[in-house]
């Protein structure tokens, strides 16, 4: 997906997630992250978008850790700063950038801007969730634009963000997504045509975007839908799943990103 359109879903998201946070008060349980209220939910993902400005704008080569909240109500426009200031150091980074990353990609400035676009779209989903748009309790058959109530998802970065998950994140050795024995899952977008093979081991997961070959289970269903069901932003029962029932538990018990 191209680094301009990701900015402006990351721009548009981190402007969604403020407001449904606003609204919904920061003492408000968000049901797609049981452990935490709004305010955790917007400490956390404000924190991780002036970490990301600091580690591009400043060309950082090594981790660093996360910056400090405000206590108080000025949380949310606290928020709002380091969200516009994460978009300004993003789109004026020089594309040759050399900086600190923690998974593969065509450039340190790629990466960065595919993680934090993801990175938000997944918590502006979660501030919505605590404004009543869906989560863990909604229903099956929402539409691919806007799946359980949620702000529209573009198919093409959800895609990207199904793509991201399962080839960069389940790719490497943190996955607990494992099989004594070899067993392929497949996860097929009804809508947009796009498939993704699965093949689990004792190592960790190898997808490739492929639909060859059999499957011992396959999840289907429209691509935004896949993109929060494995998020775990949607129930795993959401999507459609045929074959080896027990895949799909394993995915909805291991999969979760620590």
């Amino acid at each position: 997906m191209d680094t301009s359109d990701l900015i402006t879903t990351l721009d548009r998201d981190g402007q969604l997630l403020a407001e449904a946070a606003e609204r919904a008060g920061l003492d408000t349980p968000v049901p797609t992250c049981p452990e935490w209220r709004v305010r955790e939910l917007v400490t956390h993902t404000g924190a991780v978008h002036r970490w990301a400005a600091r580690i591009v704008g400043e060309s950082l080569t090594e981790p660093i850790g996360l910056p400090a909240a405000p206590e108080g109500d000025g949380l949310v426009e606290w928020f709002r700063e380091g969200h516009r200031q994460l978009i300004k150091t993003l789109t004026t980074a020089e594309p040759d950038l050399r900086c600190w990353t923690f998974m593969p990609a065509p450039s340190p400035l790629s990466f960065w801007i595919r993680r934090q676009a993801h990175e938000t779209a997944v918590h502006r989903v979660d501030a919505e969730a605590a404004l009543g748009g869906g989560g863990a309790s909604a229903a099956a058959g929402s539409s691919s634009d806007s799946p359980a109530g949620f702000s529209p998802i573009d198919a093409a970065f959800a895609a990207d963000g199904v793509e991201e998950l399962l080839v960069n994140f389940h790719g490497g050795e943190r996955s607990r997504v494992r099989t004594d024995t070899p067993r392929t899952l497949r996860v097929r977008a009804t809508d947009s045509g796009a498939v993704w093979t699965v093949r689990l081991s004792d190592g960790p997961p190898r997808t490739e975007r492929t639909a060859e070959g059999p499957a011992d289970c396959e999840l289907a269903g429209p691509v935004s839908d896949l993109y929060l069901a494995l998020w775990n932003r949607l129930p795993l029962d959401t999507l459609g799943s045929t074959g080896d029932a027990s895949l799909a538990r394993l995915w909805r018990e291991r999969s979760v990103i620590g």
